[in-house]
């Protein structure tokens, strides 16, 4: 059972992936529009999709990440999922990424993901900061992180390329 409060808000729960979100974690793999801050370059396969949600440990020590996927607790809908990646236990950080559905963005969704998964990267893995790297031409999500305490803290000239030309990167960061 979820411990309320911790994975929870009571609106949003966060939990580990099933094998019944294979279609959700299919779809948002492929989704171009979101490889070129995602860094992949090439399509996912429902089997390699699979073997991920059997295989992984779900233990940031082993596997260095935890997935997490959004879940409305109203109706146990999935909207998407949020990541810890790089999670780097002795200096205490992780990097965090957020996807959602197309249909459930822009409805405070990410924002709510966002303080959950803070408090348990906080609580729970005793981490003492999140970071993400963020196009700098995406207002909408430097404005999501920076309503939810990260700050710029620095800025990856020509990091991503984008319709044949290059795009900064902001760095940001929230220390608890």
């Amino acid at each position: 059972m979820i411990q309320k409060g911790l994975l929870s808000d009571g609106t949003y729960l966060l939990r580990a992936p099933e094998p019944e979100d294979l279609d959700v974690l299919f779809n948002m793999e492929n989704d171009t529009s979101l490889w070129m801050v995602s860094g992949n370059a090439v399509p996912f396969s429902r089997y390699q999709i699979k073997k991920y949600i059997v295989q992984s440990q779900h233990d940031f020590y082993t596997d260095r990440q935890v997935r997490f996927m959004i879940v409305r607790e109203a109706d146990g809908e999935v909207l998407g999922s949020v990541d810890l990646t790089d999670i780097d236990p002795y200096n205490g950080r992780a990097e965090i990424g957020i996807a959602l559905l197309s249909e459930h963005r822009g409805q405070g969704i990410a924002s709510a993901a966002i303080k959950i998964v803070s408090q348990y990267a906080q609580k729970v893995l005793r981490l003492r900061q999140l970071f993400c790297h963020v196009p700098s031409d995406n207002k909408q999500s430097i404005k999501l992180f920076a309503s939810n305490g990260f700050t710029k803290s620095g800025c990856l000239k020509d990091w991503l390329v984008k319709d044949e030309s290059y795009s900064d990167v902001l760095i940001m960061q929230n220390f608890f």
